[in-house]
This record gives structure tokens, C-alpha cells and sequence, in this order.
């Protein structure tokens, strides 16, 4: 095989179970075990896998109806290679050492059976509601997890800074920030003058904030849409 097509064959084999086949595409390895990815992010797979929806307990589930947080996941399992992505959105991954992590649902591509996720209140009152990050997905545990971003994000520590973000655009931070609203609505913001960031994400403490250069991908919604496949057209269990 000559040409361009020879810059593109797979990468040999890593040990890692999560690595990134290129900037876009994630490839994780599994040997008999098993791992929660979003739901119609497969893109192709090697080997014998099967998927099938990720079942949540009665208290996510209930969660999951008040908030667009906790997006559809599927469970992989069986031996192969899976090949992940979402609109060809960067992939990064975060390696947990019984560790937490908080992120939007619509940034998190897949994550390791030795992590745990749970819906998380972030900050109570009326700017958490404008903002829509009442509510975030909350990881903890040990293992890799894959997130996605517009473009390339940039880690910003608090710690050396007081720290404002859109709500949108911050994808994942530590466990050991404490994160905030800070609002600046004024008269004007409600007839259309106003500058467009009347809410902000506030972080402080000892920890890092993944940022990304966008606001976020809105046509799949904010429930974490994109292309559906086989599995989007199944019942909820």
C-alpha cells in the first residue's frame, strides 16, 4: 500500500488500555473485562465486544429526569479493540489514582470499570439554574477516563489565580476545588445589551480546570447528542 493511506494504519499494540490512536480517536483495549462509554460513540471495533445500555440505579435515574447531566452511556464488554470518538472532537485522557474528577456529561467520552460516576449538585440558587451547571457528572476511583473538547483546552490552576470560566466551557476539574457562581445581571442584559457572560464558573483551592476554546457543540443538546446508532433507539431501562 502506497501513498497517503500508509500514514493511516493503526498504531501497534500499547499497554495502556486507554491510548489515542490519533487527536480524535481514542482506541481501548479489553481483555474479557468491561467499560461505560457514551452512548453511539463506537466507531469501529476489532474482535468480539458487546454493547448494550448502561443501566443506572433508581437515584441517578431520578436525577438524570430533573437534569440534562448524566448523559446516556453504554456498556462495552468482551475481548477486542474499540475505536471511540464524538463529532471529531479532540480526545484527552486523565489517569485516576483513587482520585475525583467533576466534568460535563457532554465532554466524557468513556472511563474504566474501576471508576465510579455519579450526578452532583454543583451550586444551589438562580445561577446555577441560568448557567444550566446545576448539576455535573462526578467520577471517582481508579483507572483511565477519555473526555472530549472543542479544540485544544488549556489547565488552569486556581490556586495561582482567582479563576472564572463559562460554564460551558470548563469540561472537567479536580475533586479538591471548591467551584462557585458569580453573576453580573443588570437591567440591560434582559432587553439584549448585555454582554453575553452574566454567568461565570468560579474555582478556588489546590487543583486544576480543563477550559476549552468554545462554548460547546449545541445541536446535539445538551443531554450529550450526536449521531445515533443502533443502541439510541432503545428503550431507557
Amino acid at each position: 500500500m502506497q501513498g497517503d493511506l500508509e500514514e493511516l494504519r493503526e498504531k501497534a499494540e500499547a499497554h495502556d488500555a486507554f491510548v489515542l490512536e490519533n487527536p480524535w480517536l481514542l482506541k481501548a483495549s479489553l481483555t474479557g473485562g468491561e467499560l461505560q462509554a457514551r452512548l453511539g460513540s463506537m466507531v469501529a471495533y476489532q474482535g468480539e465486544l458487546a454493547f448494550e445500555r448502561a443501566r443506572v440505579g433508581a437515584g441517578r435515574l431520578f436525577k438524570r429526569a430533573l437534569t440534562p447531566e448524566g448523559g446516556r452511556l453504554m456498556k462495552v464488554s468482551g475481548t477486542g479493540e474499540l475505536f471511540l470518538g464524538h463529532l471529531a472532537q479532540q480526545v484527552y485522557r486523565v489517569r485516576l489514582d483513587d482520585e475525583e474528577v467533576t466534568c460535563n456529561s457532554r465532554n466524557l467520552l468513556a472511563f474504566e470499570t474501576g471508576i465510579e460516576w455519579d450526578i452532583r449538585r454543583v451550586r444551589r440558587g438562580l445561577a446555577g439554574k441560568v448557567a444550566g451547571g446545576l448539576f455535573n457528572t462526578h467520577l471517582t476511583g481508579s483507572g483511565w477516563l477519555a473526555l472530549v473538547a472543542d479544540g485544544r483546552p488549556v489547565l488552569l490552576r486556581p490556586a495561582d489565580a482567582p479563576t472564572f470560566t463559562d460554564p460551558q466551557s470548563a469540561i472537567a476539574w479536580s475533586g479538591t476545588l471548591e467551584t462557585t457562581f458569580k453573576t453580573n445581571f443588570q437591567a440591560r442584559t434582559f432587553i439584549g445589551l448585555g454582554s453575553g457572560e452574566s454567568v461565570q464558573m468560579g474555582f478556588e483551592g489546590e487543583g486544576w480546570v480543563l477550559v476549552q476554546p468554545s462554548e460547546g457543540h449545541q445541536a446535539g443538546g445538551s443531554s450529550g447528542g450526536g449521531g445515533a446508532g443502533l443502541l439510541d433507539l432503545l428503550p431507557f431501562p
